[in-house]
């Protein structure tokens, strides 16, 4: 076991940091929570490798306008939690709960985020633009409806969470022009899951290696177990692998050369989610996104699930298998 495996992390978004208040400002966007939004390249990416023509312009632009959106949420949700983080081992150390960033001037920073986001839509070509403002718009909605209460509310946060996945996937599609797939909708919505209720496990688990109660650092863990949010994580868990082996099945005819060869695809993937599950449970993330950026083992798992797709649909496209 290695000493990642052992302790928790200070994540990029929580530690001490310095710069003045450009610096706390960057640490306030989160940028490193950006990568969530290779949820945005999703059904492009699946759209391309089934030969549609994609506007990577609007793509670009769609990603850009959720990466602002969602530092705008972080920005307005940290205004609001700043007492409860101020309770919490690692989340102190944020911006605004340190003092470091004034409260006005994070309320103005995340009206230009949110305006910057709504402006990267606008330039999206055809009907894909406005498709893509209604999902950035919608995502904003209920990020901010759940940071001012929907997030105390069991089961309805951790859904909450999940659709502003799923609506990334639908502003990549929209702007891409790309017809999302049940099948991708799905895939999305259950692994979004599995991050929040991860997420909230491993929560429990950090404050409760802290000797603190989950409680005072997020209300709505009143209202949860540890033994629901195991068995919670491991349906999620399970779920979305079911669903992503439907479209491997559902894929026999491109990939069959002896046997479903898409089908390799399912062991790094298996192999991810597990790692996600086992170092949550010890409480080495709070986060199972911090794994995306933190954990090798992860990341090797998920660029080969990567490599093998890109790789076998190309191949299959080009009549190579």
């Amino acid at each position: 076991m290695t000493a990642s495996d052992r302790q928790p992390s200070i994540t990029s978004d929580d530690a001490p940091s310095s710069g003045g208040l450009v610096g706390g400002l960057i640490k306030l966007a989160r940028p490193t929570q950006w990568s969530k939004q290779v949820f945005v390249l999703v059904g492009p990416v699946y759209g391309m490798i089934d030969g549609r023509t994609i506007s990577w312009f609007g793509v670009l632009m769609a990603t850009i306008a959720v990466s602002l959106a969602a530092s705008g949420c972080y920005a307005v949700n940290d205004i609001r939690d700043r007492e409860a983080d101020r309770m919490h081992p690692r989340k102190k150390r944020r911006p605004v709960a340190s003092g470091r960033v004034p409260v006005g001037v994070a309320r103005w920073f995340a009206v230009a985020l949110f305006a910057g986001a709504i402006g990267s839509t606008l330039v999206i070509p055809g009907s894909g633009g406005m498709w893509t403002l209604a999902a950035v718009g919608t995502y904003i909605a209920s990020t901010l409806a759940y940071s001012a209460g929907l997030k105390r509310a069991v089961i309805l946060d951790v859904i909450i969470l999940a659709s502003g996945f799923v609506l990334r996937v639908l502003a990549g599609c929209a702007a891409g022009g790309v017809e999302p797939s049940t099948w991708l909708l799905n895939v999305t919505f259950f692994v979004s899951m599995f991050l929040a209720l991860g997420k909230r496990l491993g929560e429990r688990r950090v404050m409760t290696q802290a000797g603190l109660d989950a409680s005072a650092a997020r209300a709505v863990q009143a209202g949860y177990t540890v033994e629901f949010l195991r068995m919670a994580v491991v349906v999620t868990a399970v779920a979305t692998l079911a669903t992503y082996a439907g479209y491997v099945l559902e894929r026999d005819a491109d990939f069959t050369r002896g046997f479903n060869l898409l089908w390799l695809t399912m062991l790094p993937a298996t192999y991810g989610l597990l790692r996600s599950i086992v170092l949550v449970e010890r409480g080495v993330y709070d986060d199972p996104t911090e794994l995306a950026t933190k954990d090798p083992p992860f990341q090797v798992s998920v660029a080969l699930f990567g490599a093998f797709t890109l790789g076998l649909t190309l191949a299959s496209a080009r009549g190579w298998l």
